[in-house]
C-alpha cells in the first residue's frame, strides 16, 4: 500500500495537485504545502477551530470545517476557501474581516481566522442571526483573549452590512 496519494484542489480560486503524504492533515497541507499560513494550527485536536476554512466537494455548498480534523487526501477534487481567500481581487476586506478589524473583534489574534470562516459560513445560512444564534454558530471556536463581545459585535454589523450592500 503506498503512503502518498495525488491530491487535486482549488484553493483560494487557484488550482493545485501535488503528492502528499495520506497521513498529511489538510491545515499542514495548506500550510507548508499551499503557503496559506492565515489558516492557524492551534490545538490538532479540532478544539479550538483555529484551522477552519471552508470546504466544498461537488455540488454542495462551502461548509466550515476544521482543517486539522481533515486529512489532505479527503479534500481531493474539492474547493476550499481560507481566510487569505476572502478578500476581494482588489485587496478589500471581505465584510465579516472588515467588521473584525473595525469593531476590534480580536485582541491576539490567534482565533480569529477561525471565526471568521465560521462567521462567514453562518451568515450564508442565517443572515439576519441574533446575538444567541451568532454565539451558538460560533460554539466550536475558541477565545482566550476577548470575553467574545465585541466578536459577536463584529457579525452583527457583518450581517448588517451584507444585508445593505
Amino acid at each position: 500500500m503506498s503512503s502518498t496519494s495525488k491530491l487535486s484542489v482549488t484553493v483560494d480560486g487557484e488550482q493545485y495537485v501535488d503528492t502528499v503524504e495520506v497521513r498529511t492533515l489538510l491545515v499542514h497541507y495548506l500550510r507548508e504545502t499551499v503557503g496559506k499560513v492565515g489558516t492557524v494550527i492551534g490545538c490538532d485536536t479540532s478544539n479550538c477551530g483555529s484551522c477552519t476554512v471552508l470546504l466544498s466537494t461537488g455540488d454542495e455548498p462551502a461548509r466550515s470545517v476544521k482543517s486539522c480534523s481533515v486529512l489532505a487526501v479527503q479534500a481531493d477534487g474539492a474547493t476550499i476557501t481560507t481566510v487569505e481567500g476572502l478578500a476581494g481581487p482588489d485587496g478589500s476586506l471581505h465584510p465579516v474581516q472588515r467588521a473584525f478589524h473595525e469593531l476590534h473583534g480580536l485582541q491576539c489574534g490567534f482565533c480569529t481566522p477561525g471565526m471568521i470562516m465560521s462567521a462567514v459560513d453562518l451568515l450564508r445560512d442565517n443572515p439576519h442571526p441574533t446575538d444567541d444564534e451568532i454565539r451558538d454558530g460560533l460554539s466550536g471556536n475558541l477565545c482566550r483573549c476577548t470575553g467574545y463581545q465585541n466578536i459577536v459585535r463584529a457579525v452583527r454589523a457583518a450581517a448588517a452590512e451584507e444585508v445593505t450592500s
